[in-house]
């Protein structure tokens, strides 16, 4: 009589689903939001692409800050910024009013970017910031997907205010992509939904100190979005990083650029010597890779008197944002 091997048993539908949570992100990169939400698995690839969107106008990678500067500005019918007033930087909410944060190191190096309303410039948003307690704040963010973007910790939870009724969960965030100013070529739409992790909305960590933005139409898919991944520490060494965003120092809601090579990484951190300012908390630092990609490496946040950084997108971080595409 010949005898079978025995048969290996498919995982049951609640093995698979046990797996697949022991493989989400555990201890301080736990995510946690303030809406009761179902996180998707992510992939095992640490790389995910950017997408142009379906808008028109594309600025194609170049090494001259000269490029930023446009040949014609042009106007744009879409709705105005409710208003025009200076605005603190959201970091000064969960690190105390008054702190000074990512600063300029000697003369100041940012371009301000004018065609905004060109990939790759269009996937970052100005963010009008709107605390518990009511008090209104700036911040900046990125596309990743149709509704998902990315920013700082900081900017969708608060913590250590010393304010009574401020800390915890942001009220409501208004998303202006590629404003320029007054001008808000893509309309805004407000959000109430978001994400960050255990790290952060327990302890203010600045190593775990990124979050995610959901908003309710598919302006990414107009926008555009920027790639990011996970990257080796020899692969980042040599890199030049770049930073876009909304500073609180210059003209409100006025995008501005600056690059230079990373100055070191750490298991959590990204290091650079950008020129920055309040109000770019949250925006996406990235380098440009062979094929001419830009693809984010990090979450700008943090200033120092010589050099500034970012929360790193180290694999949980990566499995995060992965899961956090909507």
């Amino acid at each position: 009589m010949v005898k079978k091997a025995p048969s290996k048993k498919r995982p049951t539908k609640t093995a698979a689903k046990k797996a697949e949570n022991n493989a989400r992100p555990t201890g301080p990169h736990t995510p946690i939001s303030n809406i009761a939400t179902e996180v998707a698995h992510a992939p095992r690839k640490l790389i995910s692409p950017p997408d142009q969107g379906v808008a028109g106008g594309v600025i194609e990678p170049r090494e001259a800050v000269e490029a930023l500067r446009p040949k014609v500005v042009a106007e744009s019918a879409a709705a105005l910024v409710p208003s025009e007033k200076i605005l603190p930087d959201i970091g000064a909410a969960s690190f105390r009013e008054g702190a000074t944060f990512e600063p300029v190191h000697g003369d100041d190096n940012r371009v301000q970017v004018q065609e905004t309303d060109k990939y790759p410039y269009r996937i970052n948003a100005s963010l009008l910031i709107t605390a518990r307690d009511g008090s209104q704040w700036i911040g900046t963010g990125w596309f990743i997907s149709n509704r998902t973007l990315i920013t700082a910790g900081h900017c969708v939870y608060i913590t250590n205010s010393g304010v009574p009724g401020r800390d915890g969960w942001v009220k409501t965030i208004q998303v202006m992509p590629g404003r320029n100013g007054a001008n808000l070529p893509f309309g805004s739409v407000t959000s109430s939904h978001f994400w960050t992790v255990k790290g952060w909305a327990d302890s203010g960590d600045e190593n775990y100190d990124y979050g995610a933005i959901i908003i309710s139409t598919d302006v990414g898919k107009t926008v555009g979005t920027i790639g990011y991944g996970s990257f080796e520490d020899a692969d980042l060494d040599s890199k030049v990083a770049n930073v876009t965003g909304y500073p609180g120092d210059k003209p409100s809601g006025t995008l501005w650029y600056d690059s230079k090579k990373i100055a070191n990484v750490s298991p959590t951190k990204v290091i650079y010597d950008i020129d920055t300012a309040g109000g770019q908390s949250g925006a996406c630092v990235y380098v440009i890779n062979e094929d001419g990609e830009r693809i984010a490496v990090a979450v700008h946040a943090y200033g120092g008197p010589v050099t500034n950084s970012g929360t790193r997108i180290s694999p949980p971080v990566y499995q995060n944002l992965t899961s956090w595409k909507e």
